[in-house]
């Protein structure tokens, strides 16, 4: 998009390009998301942004009428397979916080020097940026959710000290933490204590078939792991979490929010965790599991041109490609099926501390399972998972992960192709046998779950 686009884009009042781009005012000294409701600036005071951390650093705050942090992320970061891609995902993951720059070029095969230089020569902005951008939503959302202590959320945030979350916090929405809480809306906080959990409200642009995306969690629910309850429409989906400073349990809602005007909504989580600097983590796994930074608009203008697609697109529009909240549980589930994998939990599988309900274990880890089965295709799954000769982290090459994957003896295309999908989070894939046009690229995932919810195809 050039520039005069974008500005029509503004001029509309367009939430199909909330999070594709920002745009500053340089007479208010903020900045919003397209959608935004307020008085249309003039086209000569108006600068535009690829990434809320980029109009940060060029000195803007967040506007408090649209909240721009609060949209999801663009697309193109689930879409793209370069090294910006790929750390955009890591970020979004927590990486940056756990292991600093040194440790996200590490995973990406460069020098920190070569990531900081892509990234902000693209974006506006290098890696502590972005990460500190993403920081500083995670606390917004905390303050005004929840009455958790301000130096629990602090931390929770990903901040090293309270003193940088309170200058983040200033610079970024020129407030303090505690007027920043006081802003909330009345009500809008659920108490903190541990057996609350965290509030959020996971947000997506345009139409949001939850139906279906529910239907599969709920076909795939492995026992003692997961559990989806509740009538068709009001579901709740439940699962454990293997996250990196502890365990989580998650809940999502399948009713989904109350639309927004002009598109989009969210889907209302909760998350109980035994250590809240895995929050951000946690959110991401779920914004991936649930597909919710895809970009509907664009993926059913493609599909809809298609003579065989159009109907199933205009009967649900806005259908997702649902990801995994464990890239490696998601492999060796594929790989051995829903009623091995339970017998896997329950043999191999840690216990919780307490159990919730139904939800009694995490899965077990690929190092576990490599050495209680070695033998077959799930012990060299198991040993090369653990190992990282495959890696599915979100940074992952996904060529690369898809050649390791068939290197293992006995795994079969069609298996490597749905990891690829789910694991990796791949738009496009076509699976073996099938015979999808280009002219479906880069969305043949997505048409691959209109023929599933048709009854036209398996996988």
């Amino acid at each position: 998009m050039d520039e005069d686009t974008r500005y029509e884009a503004v001029r509309s009042r367009d939430a199909r390009f909330d999070g594709v781009f920002f745009f500053a005012v340089e007479t208010t000294g903020i900045y919003c998301r397209p959608s935004c409701p307020a008085v249309t600036p003039k086209r000569h005071n108006v600068r535009f942004y690829t990434t809320a951390a980029a109009a940060q650093g060029s000195g803007f705050r967040a506007c408090r009428r649209c909240r721009p942090d609060a949209v999801p992320g663009s697309a193109e970061w689930n879409v793209r397979a370069d090294v910006v891609g790929r750390a955009m995902r890591l970020i979004g993951d927590g990486v940056v916080d756990r292991e600093g720059v040194a440790g996200l070029a590490a995973r990406l095969g460069y020098s920190a020097r070569q990531v900081q230089r892509q990234l902000t020569a693209e974006l506006g902005a290098g890696p502590v940026a972005l990460a500190r951008a993403q920081r500083a939503h995670t606390a917004r959302v905390l303050l005004q959710t929840t009455d958790l202590p301000v130096t629990q959320i602090a931390f929770a945030s990903g901040f090293a000290s309270v003193r940088q979350f309170n200058d983040t916090i200033r610079a970024v929405y020129a407030a303090t933490p505690s007027e920043l809480r006081a802003a909330a809306p009345k009500g809008g906080r659920t108490p903190g204590h541990p057996s609350a959990g965290i509030p959020l409200r996971l947000a997506h642009r345009g139409p949001y078939q939850a139906g279906p995306v529910f239907d599969l969690l709920q076909r795939e629910a492995v026992a003692g792991v997961e559990e989806v309850s509740g009538p068709p429409g009001r579901r709740t989906y439940r699962r454990t979490l293997r996250l990196p400073y502890g365990t989580g349990i998650v809940a999502v809602d399948e009713r989904p929010g109350t639309p927004r005007p002009r598109g989009g909504g969210w889907l209302q989580a909760r998350l109980h965790l035994t250590d809240p600097r895995d929050l951000t983590t946690a959110a991401g796994r779920l914004r991936r599991l649930f597909d919710l930074d895809a970009d509907p608009y664009a993926v059913d203008e493609r599909l809809a041109a298609d003579p065989r697609l159009a109907p199933l697109v205009a009967a649900r529009p806005g259908l997702r490609s649902p990801g995994a909240a464990d890239p490696e549980e998601l492999a060796v589930r594929a790989l051995v099926g829903r009623t091995e994998a339970e017998r896997l939990v329950q043999r191999y599988g840690k216990a919780l501390d307490a159990s919730c309900g139904s939800l009694t274990h995490l899965f077990p880890e690929p190092a576990v399972l490599a050495e209680a089965e070695p033998d077959g295709t799930l012990g060299a799954l198991a040993a090369a998972l653990a190992d990282g000769a495959v890696r599915l982290d979100p940074g992952a090459d996904r060529d690369d992960a898809q050649q390791a994957l068939l290197a293992l003896p006995g795994l079969h295309a069609r298996t490597a192709a749905v990891v690829r999908i789910r694991a990796l989070g791949d738009p496009d894939v076509a699976l073996p046998g099938t015979a999808l046009p280009d002219t479906w690229r880069p969305w043949r995932s997505y048409a691959l779950h209109h023929l599933r919810a048709a009854g036209d195809l398996e996988f």
